[in-house]
């Protein structure tokens, strides 16, 4: 019952809110002071560090969003916020995604599995990774940003997490105007030898281990390595375990005179489950389950679907068959080799290099129900079957009837178990699975292979005069990025509708039920459905930048930045054959060809864009506790041969800390997106791709506060409440004015975290309870499908059994509540729900797990 599941819920923050834990996060959060990340050392590991209460958090250094060396917090003119290791542990990611959570204003949609989630900022829609960019050490995992949480997961070799949103980000960083989220990793230990090892497990069947090492060599050499080995299904119901391994190492010498000169290495292997939409019921404009569908656990994907060949041109495939193994899930392949280097001439100026060169590869499997049909494909079995406008399958029952024109009915052959059932039995029909229904679901096979050659080459001027203090950054960024697609032979089955589910041919029968043909080929209905789908896209990019940090006094703070990018791209696309490739010989079923078809050739665009970013911003203390700041910064995001698009950023924030009392900040802020670019699904043709193009305005306000009546409590409190609205909003070039005032797609006007938190008595650990708002989202940019704002309950305890030993315990989504993070973003713009019934991604049920780490 909703009252009683919302007192429990308000019992267990109440009941964490009494009982005795370590401070949660917060952007000004009282704390150990970290060490700038190009000069930290590591220090000893600590299961959970011991808050310094007489700290002052506003002089936490942070080094992401500034360039001056030591600069304190509370001084920045531009929304930063900073996790520990601590943090980071409490959150227990999932993902690389979950993480970005601890960032206010970053909405994350993390219901695809470890990697290819979405997530936005300060109003932009969902559905994307667009204006973030994700580094690690203070270079982008990708160029482009979208992508990157392919190719990184945070594991003990990650010190902390530290990002800013608009500001300098897109000054200081290529395709991040929006936000650059920093994993700084822990530098060699030249003090000591050091350790750590931890083991991890879930209910859902997670099983991994991470290891952590550093140690000297001599006076001025130390090295570390470190990584982990996992091996799950992923967080809902699945035969097949996936296993993988990230391992990074450093190696780092420091020059007599200061500075470093440091070598790291990584490589990974990992396959992990990916998730898309499944069907939900649609009651009265809340979501619920399809019956003989647990929609907090099941998964349409299963044994059925572990390798399926699908005709295809035999320019991409000599044999004209390609492979989709959902067995294999999503493998991510990567080898990096990265190059830091910063040396002081003199006492004010530096030099620095980093330099990276990333191989990779991902080999996507992934499932996708009603992608194209979307709702109209989710229908019974019985209408499948019978001819006509209702039957979603219509156009290969017509090929059917003249393939086998003795064909009395159709019917359904289950490919696991050979039974055939006719459209007359139609009570077996209608009681398949306890919901009766079929629906057609999308192999979607994306194989992607690039390298990424990045370079940030510069010097740090700092000069002081009187009152006047000053630091200059200027430096060249260069990246060189190559990537190859095949999204070739993406075609859809039929399937029923129930966890590990069943492929069905669609067959031809006589009078008594006797298969006389077979119209469709092992439950493949048609092929390449989404195009030739061979593309190659380049990019070669030269920025110059410039970043003025100056203090005036004790109080003030002036900051200016600039970069100038050029972006040489070049995109080839593969070229469909005039007429369209037979299937190979032996092929089952009616279906002639194997849909467009690639000839071997490709059309090449080519196009050198430029753009400049820019920014402006101011701090004052008024006292030593209190700040206020404001900041102007209009960037750009590149998107290889298709229009740059501009972002423009304003705010105002203050932040304030009373003692230990009270450590706050709020933000102000207004974010302009204009000419908003993405292609989607035709869901009329799926070949085709439609252009959207909008502009966005969000005005909002970004809360984080973490309040400490006494020692031993605290009450963490982040969030944003923002006003999202769309205009100007163009289909293929074709104004669509009916959309302008509507909410863009998948973002929510409120979210927020409220995270009590109980340090135990003498050093024992803590006690937590978070519980996460999301408010309601749009399904569309139509706004034709409303998908309700929920909360999640989650709670966890960290215990210090020894100073060398500690063990974890948390628990995510305890009321088992339903969430939806997207409708069926396949369906095209306008969607509906009419028929009872449509696809969504959800949450999961109540997760739960813990660690056990051993500091050596």
């Amino acid at each position: 019952m909703p009252t009683e599941r919302f007192s429990l819920r308000a019992g267990l923050l109440l009941s964490a809110a009494v009982l005795p834990a370590a401070p949660a996060l917060a952007q000004n959060r009282p704390g150990e002071t970290p060490p700038p990340a190009d000069q930290a050392e590591a220090a000893t590991p600590q299961a959970t560090p011991a808050p310094d209460d007489e700290a002052d958090g506003n002089q936490e250094i942070v080094v992401t969003g500034q360039t001056s060396r030591d600069r304190p917090l509370i001084t920045a003119s531009a929304d930063i916020t900073y996790a520990t290791r601590a943090d980071i542990d409490r959150k227990a990611p999932r993902s690389t995604a979950d993480m970005l959570e601890l960032v206010p204003g970053i909405f994350v949609e993390g219901t695809a599995g470890e990697l290819s989630n979405n997530y936005s900022v300060r109003g932009l829609q969902g559905g994307g990774q667009r204006f973030v960019q994700l580094e690690e050490d203070g270079m982008p995992v990708l160029y482009q940003g979208g992508g990157a949480d392919f190719f990184f997961s945070q594991d003990l070799t990650i010190d902390r997490l530290e990002a800013v949103k608009g500001g300098s980000s897109g000054v200081l960083t290529v395709n991040g105007a929006g936000a650059t989220i920093n994993f700084i990793s822990k530098k060699p230990n030249f003090e000591r030898a050091e350790g750590m090892a931890r083991a991890t497990a879930y209910n859902y069947g997670l099983k991994r281990g991470d290891l952590y090492y550093s140690a000297p060599i001599a006076n001025n050499l130390a090295f570390s390595v470190g990584g982990f080995f996992q091996s799950s299904p992923g967080v809902r119901r699945n035969p097949f375990d996936y296993e993988g391994y990230r391992v990074k190492a450093m190696l780092e010498y420091r020059f007599d005179s200061g500075g470093y000169l440091r070598l790291t290495g990584k490589i990974g292997d990992l396959k992990t489950a990916y998730y898309a939409g499944m069907p939900y019921a649609y009651n009265n404009g809340r979501p619920g389950g399809v019956p003989g569908l647990d929609r907090q656990w099941d998964n349409i994907g299963g044994d059925a679907f572990e390798r399926i060949s699908v005709p295809v041109s035999t320019f991409v495939e000599a044999d004209g068959l390609r492979d989709f193994r959902l067995s294999e899930g999503v493998r991510a392949k990567t080898k990096q080799l990265r190059l830091d280097f910063e040396k002081p001439v003199t006492d004010g100026l530096e030099l620095f290099l980093r330099a990276r060169y990333l191989d990779y590869s991902y080999d996507f499997n992934g499932l996708f129900p009603g992608s194209g049909t979307g709702n109209a494909g989710l229908t019974s079995a019985v209408d499948y079957l019978t001819p006509g406008a209702n039957s979603p399958i219509n156009n290969l029952l017509t090929l059917g009837a003249a393939a086998f024109p003795a064909t009395v009915r159709y019917g359904i052959k289950n490919l696991r178990t050979g039974t055939v059932v006719g459209s007359n039995q139609t009570d077996i029909l209608n009681g398949l699975n306890g919901n009766g229904f079929l629906q057609q679901t999308v192999l979607n096979h994306d194989y992607l292979k690039g390298t990424d050659f990045g370079a940030n080459a510069g010097f740090r001027w700092e000069f002081e005069s009187g009152a006047f203090k000053n630091s200059l950054t200027a430096g060249v960024l260069y990246y060189d990025v190559r990537r190859k697609q095949n999204q070739s032979a993406v075609a859809p089955v039929v399937n029923d509708v129930r966890n590990n589910s069943d492929i069905y041919d669609i067959v031809a029968l006589d009078a008594n039920n006797n298969v006389i043909g077979t119209l469709s080929d092992n439950g493949l209905i048609s092929y390449g459905d989404w195009g030739v789908g061979i593309r190659e896209r380049d990019d070669k990019s030269m920025s110059v930048y410039i970043n003025d940090e100056l203090k005036i006094g004790d109080s003030l703070h002036i900051d200016a930045g600039i970069r100038w990018e050029s972006d040489e791209a070049r995109f080839r696309d593969g070229r469909a054959a005039a007429v369209n490739q037979p299937v190979p010989s032996g092929t089952a079923g009616v279906i002639p060809t194997v849909g467009p078809t690639w000839d071997g050739t490709f059309n090449v665009t080519r196009r050198t864009q430029s753009a400049t970013a820019w920014t402006v911003g101011a701090s004052y203390l008024i006292t030593p506790n209190l700040a206020i700041y404001g900041r102007y910064a209009k960037g750009f995001q590149t998107n290889n041969t298709d229009p740059v698009t501009g972002i423009e950023l304003y705010e105002a924030g203050v932040r304030y800390q009373l003692g230990r009392f009270l450590s706050a900040s709020a933000t102000v802020f207004r974010t302009n997106f204009d000419d908003q670019f993405y292609n989607f699904i035709d869901p009329s043709d799926p070949t085709q791709q439609t252009s959207f193009l909008a502009d966005l305005r969000t005005t909002g306000v970004e809360i984080d506060a973490v309040v400490r009546p006494v020692d031993w409590f605290s009450v963490d409190f982040t969030g944003v409440f923002q006003d999202p609205t769309l205009s100007n909003l163009r289909l293929n070039g074709v104004q669509q004015p009916t959309y302008d005032g509507n909410r863009p797609e998948r973002t929510p006007a409120q979210l927020y975290t409220i995270t009590p938190a109980i340090k135990l008595p003498n050093g024992l650990g803590e006690v937590f309870a978070r519980y996460k708002y999301v408010g309601k989202i749009f399904a569309d940019s139509g706004n034709g499908v409303a998908l309700p704002g929920y909360g999640v309950t989650g709670a966890g305890v960290t215990l210090n059994l020894t100073r060398n030993l500690q063990v974890s315990f948390d628990a995510d989504n305890i009321f088992n509540v339903t969430g939806l993070t997207e409708g069926n973003p396949r369906q095209g713009q306008t969607q509906n729900a009419a028929s009872g019934f449509f696809y969504a991604r959800g949450i999961v049920g109540p997760t739960y797990g813990g660690t056990v780490t051993l500091k050596f």
